[in-house]
């Protein structure tokens, strides 16, 4: 598999009360094509941030992020965060007063990649493949359960054409059949449609499923057999 994501000698810290707090040190990693991967660590241990990181919500104070081989200061973090990935957060972050097949549609806008031109059919399709049927892809996401809010915002995810996600504890909400679905998900958006699924999260349930098991520990990853 080809490498999709590459950090190298990644460095993070803050001051805290006139102390230097070292978060990331010279944290480097490859992250494969069509891979699901799972990023545990202990709370305070910096994994919201390197997702912020890795995802251009944040920069690092020193290290370089390549996405296929380029550096993402070279493509814009603007430009990488448009049109290169796409994150899922454990509280949805969906557009409260919109329905769900338009929240889909507001994605597919805001990128530059290719779309179909039938944006609208290609949005009530990628729901319904995630058991959103029309009749529910035309309710207010408010109306939705947390589960299904869940599903729509994965296939808004999807909707902009991207190969690479990232996940912020997102079954952090839900009951346990739900995250078993949600992880059926991800499950086959990397081994069916050959996505990168990054996924940070506290679920031991969530990670058992992944293919491949990390841990951020003292600022570094480091594989979990």
């Amino acid at each position: 598999m080809s490498t999709i994501l590459e950090l190298e000698n990644i460095n993070y810290s803050y001051i805290d009360g006139g102390y230097e707090r070292k978060i990331l040190k010279d944290l480097s990693w490859k992250f494969e094509e069509g891979t699901f991967y799972t990023i545990l660590g202990p709370s305070g241990s910096g994994k919201t941030t390197l997702l912020s990181i890795i995802s251009g919500l944040d920069t690092a104070n020193s290290g370089n992020i390549y996405f296929k081989g380029t550096d993402i200061k070279e493509i814009g973090l603007g430009k990488y965060r448009r049109n290169k990935i796409s994150i899922v957060f454990q509280q949805y972050n969906l557009i409260p007063y919109l329905t769900a097949v338009e929240n889909v549609l507001v994605a597919m806008s805001e990128t530059d990649n290719d779309i179909p031109s039938d944006k609208k059919e290609v949005a009530y399709n990628l729901l319904e493949h995630f058991g959103i049927v029309r009749t529910k892809a035309d309710r207010r996401v408010g109306q939705l359960s947390g589960g299904e809010q869940q599903r729509v915002s994965i296939a808004r995810a999807l909707s902009s054409n991207v190969d690479l996600i990232f996940a912020d504890e997102p079954t952090g909400n839900l009951d346990t059949a739900t995250e078993n679905e949600i992880i059926e998900v991800f499950k086959e958006l990397a081994h069916k449609f050959g996505k990168t699924i990054i996924v940070v999260t506290h679920s031991n349930n969530v990670s058992a499923m992944s293919d491949h098991r990390v841990i951020l520990k003292d600022g570094i990853l480091q594989a979990i057999e």
